[in-house]
């Protein structure tokens, strides 16, 4: 039986089973297709109670470091994957032992852990820097000058190679497949001298595969190409897509204030709960609610902690909010758990399960251990 979103204690992250299932569809089609390789990004969802459901559809999972590498071995058990900026020293044998493709991020990186990794019998690749800037924020921007990810052209030690078996490069967020086409030339153009002796080329993530607009066509035949040319293997390894639209954050009001404009102070907040509101900037979908004077009456929302800044959004509704309205923030599965915090002793919010036949189930509350614990 279906059950509302509403029935849920909040805050409340709950994860619909059916928006996955929906993505996680379009993605192995699109891996069939292509004939490549699709990896969960966890940095962006690390919801490990669904991995076992990912299993079925995904090739893997990438990481960013020792913790996510040890997630993806202990919970999905696929191919593991694993890229840092700089790896840990006191680390590194356990991440030898956890992953089958190790990315290193310069060549210094690659001579001090070459002849560990080897010995290991891992599959060993260097991120690279095509310097292609397609989007406009630096934040999210690896290529934008400056950058500290990934090996310039003019960087780039050819007489180092041995022992290499792949390239890596992700400079993308949240855009569609005309980006890549134009970074695939970049590198092309820069590195191709180099990609016949390589086994696989990861083109990272940001692929907005699963979005309504996606040009899934021209991404299919795009990697059919370059897999072709080149004889290698590639991989994608997108986070967003994987539970794009599969996700809410329900939230309560807890009291209603006027400063010149109507506020409603909610047991959500931005800065702890889901903050690329803040970082990115995000203005998150909500459920029945429009753009500031759209609807009859509007209100600034906002988290109740001290941060003068922990603002969601102006949004507008049809009726006055009440103490007690419950509001559902949309598209809240990604770059939400993995993120969240607990300043001012905020407790991070529950997390729950949609299933496909509409049951809630609460997989995890949380409470003061998680915050007392994360000190000392």
């Amino acid at each position: 039986m279906e059950q509302s979103l509403y029935s849920v204690e909040t805050p409340c992250y709950v994860v619909d089973e059916a928006g996955l299932i929906r993505n996680l569809t379009i993605l192995k089609e699109v891996a069939e297709q292509a004939g490549c390789k699709i990896l969960l990004a966890q940095k962006a969802f690390s919801m490990y109670a669904v991995y076992p459901l990912l299993r079925r559809y995904l090739a893997g999972t990438t990481a960013s470091g020792l913790f996510e590498a040890r997630l993806g071995a202990e919970e999905m058990g696929e191919e593991n994957h694993v890229f840092s900026a700089a790896y840990v020293e006191r680390e590194f044998d356990e991440i030898l032992a956890l992953c089958d493709h190790i990315t290193f991020n310069s060549f210094a990186q690659w001579q001090k852990y070459r002849s560990r990794a080897l010995a290991a019998g891992r599959s060993c690749g260097i991120r690279i820097n095509p310097e292609c800037s397609t989007q406009e924020s630096g934040i999210y921007d690896p290529c934008a000058p400056g950058s500290r990810l990934g090996v310039t052209r003019e960087q780039f030690r050819p007489e180092l190679l041995e022992g290499l078996e792949g390239l890596h490069f992700h400079t993308l967020c949240e855009q569609n497949s005309d980006a890549l086409i134009t970074t695939l030339a970049a590198v092309e153009e820069k590195f191709g001298e180099f990609l016949p002796r390589m086994k696989w080329v990861n083109l990272g993530g940001g692929h907005h595969i699963t979005r309504g607009d996606y040009d899934r066509g021209a991404l299919i035949d795009c990697v059919r190409r370059f897999r072709e040319t080149y004889g290698v293997e590639v991989y994608l390894e997108p986070g967003e897509a994987v539970a794009l639209n599969a996700g809410f954050l329900v939230a309560s009001v807890l009291d209603l204030v006027r400063n010149g404009i109507d506020i409603a102070l909610l047991d959500a907040s931005a800065a702890c709960h889901m903050p690329d509101v803040i970082e990115a900037p995000y203005r998150p979908p909500l459920r029945h609610g429009g753009k500031p004077g759209e609807k009859r009456y509007t209100y600034r929302l906002a988290g109740a902690t001290c941060l003068a800044g922990d603002i969601i959004g102006d949004y507008s509704f049809d009726c006055p909010l009440q103490v007690g309205d419950k509001l559902i923030f949309q598209d809240m599965a990604i770059y939400t758990m993995v993120k969240n915090n607990t300043f001012n002793g905020m407790c991070l919010p529950s997390i729950a399960l949609r299933r496909e036949d509409g049951k809630i189930e609460t997989i995890r509350r949380f409470g003061y251990w998680e915050f007392k614990e994360r000190l000392s």
